[in-house]
């Protein structure tokens, strides 16, 4: 792989950030405008042009990189990268450069990073088309204007993790930006705590007409992409089919979702991603980190990989007009809260053993996370899919819940904060044999 530039993740102490400053609401105007700015550079083809100053993908990634760089003025905070690799295949075959634009905010751990992530190319309705007008508002401006309000807001304050905002490039050839920055944070051996991929973010309209304004849904894998045949028995064996990292990654997300006041509902999808689709998530997911995509309720595919065109009455085109920037703002709320709480938290304990075979009680033991303030141990009964019960334990990395009997009820165990911030729950499994 060859790095452009990638100075990012250094072992020196955070700036010093506005810890006073209360938390601002994502602004449905700052994200039109972002939308419009990039709609502007006419097309984002990954096969556009690199170098010219107003029009393809060069100039919409110069410009993002610039507001990164804003951002990271007024706070001194935020370090701007990119990373390079050339990559070929059937939708570039004679090779392309694919650049991702990252915003660093270091955290108290430069290495443990919660990546927030959308991609910069727009494609119509040919994918080799890098000459003709293709605006790509909702697919994918929507979500990169998500991740650069998200740094807007969220340099503001200091957090435990490294908070990375992401510009990927070359979705459209072949999820090739996401590919490029999951090797990365594997070869770099960052601890990734969370991929928030938000793709299609921005419309409320469905293609059968019928408006969807109330939800937002976040896919997630179940068993894991990464796992061998064996691990994945093993995670059959002990019924966690619904409970892996991504999984409990998105089940996270919507507990955040259900504290915001005038928020959207998570409809929690039980799939990697869209029926026979995919994203930039998954590259993640194929190295065992947890991720989930973000799409709105309702996708309307005449304005999805279109050429602009008016064909018996009917508009089709991924332009502004169609976009609900209210909407929008909804969605990138739940991803401010969910990085404010994730970075905020220590890491999820790596693993969680549970005990208790032939026996009235549930013997619980985990790894012990640094930083950890205390630990919540959840558990429900093996019918239900959200933990019922909790229990909070600190000083020790053990306990035993009388009365539980493991037969009958899941358990999983948080890592939890100071301030009560939370990690993810690791799903309790037996011991190896």
């Amino acid at each position: 792989m060859r790095i452009l530039i990638l100075p990012a993740l250094v072992l020196t102490a955070p700036a010093t950030a506005q810890q006073s400053t209360p938390p601002q609401s994502p602004s449905p105007a700052r994200l039109k405008a972002d939308v419009e700015t990039l709609v502007g550079f006419g097309t984002r083809h990954t096969l556009s042009s690199p170098d010219h100053p107003t029009r393809g993908i060069g100039a919409a990634r110069k410009w993002a990189a610039d507001e990164l760089n804003r951002i990271g003025e007024r706070c001194g905070c935020i370090q701007v990268a990119r990373i390079g690799r050339t990559f070929s295949g059937p939708r570039a075959p004679d090779g392309v450069e694919v650049v991702n634009v990252l915003g660093f905010q270091q955290g108290e751990d430069p290495k443990r990073v919660i990546i927030v992530q959308g991609h910069i190319d727009s494609r119509v309705s040919d994918p080799m088309d890098f000459t003709s007008d293709a605006p790509g508002a909702n697919d994918d401006a929507s979500g990169v204007a998500l991740v650069i309000e998200a740094a807007r807001i969220l340099s503001q304050h200091r957090f435990k993790a490294t908070i990375v905002y992401a510009v990927l490039s070359g979705e459209e050839q072949g999820l090739w930006g996401g590919t490029l920055l999951a090797e990365t944070a594997k070869e770099r051996g960052w601890t990734v705590s969370a991929v928030l991929n938000n793709d299609i973010v921005g419309n409320t309209m469905g293609q059968n007409g019928v408006r969807v304004a109330d939800r937002v849904r976040v896919f997630s894998e179940g068993v894991r992409a990464s796992e061998a045949i064996d691990a994945q028995i093993a995670r059959r064996g002990n019924g966690g089919e619904d409970d892996g990292p991504s999984r409990a990654l998105a089940k996270a997300i919507d507990k955040v979702a259900a504290d915001i006041p005038g928020g959207l509902d998570v409809f929690v999808v039980r799939r990697p991603d869209r029926f026979g689709r995919g994203g930039d998530h998954e590259p993640f997911l194929r190295l065992g980190y947890p991720a989930v995509r973000f799409s709105v309720g309702a996708e309307n595919y005449d304005h999805q990989h279109q050429d602009l065109r008016t064909e018996n009455g009917r508009v089709y085109g991924d332009t502004v007009a169609q976009m609900d920037f209210a909407y929008l703002a909804k969605v990138t709320a739940i991803n401010v809260a969910t990085i404010r709480r994730l970075a905020s938290a220590p890491a999820a304990p790596k693993t969680v053993t549970l005990g208790g075979a032939v026996s009235a009680d549930t013997a619980v033991t985990w790894d012990a996370v640094p930083g950890a303030f205390a630990y919540r141990v959840y558990w429900r009964r093996n019918d239900r899919q959200d933990w019922s019960d909790v229990r909070a334990v600190a000083g020790r990395n053990e306990t035993v819940l009388k009365d539980v009997v493991v037969d009958d009820h899941f358990v999983g165990v948080a890592a939890l904060a100071a301030d009560g911030s939370e990690s993810i729950v690791t799903f309790g499994e037996r011991a190896p044999r």
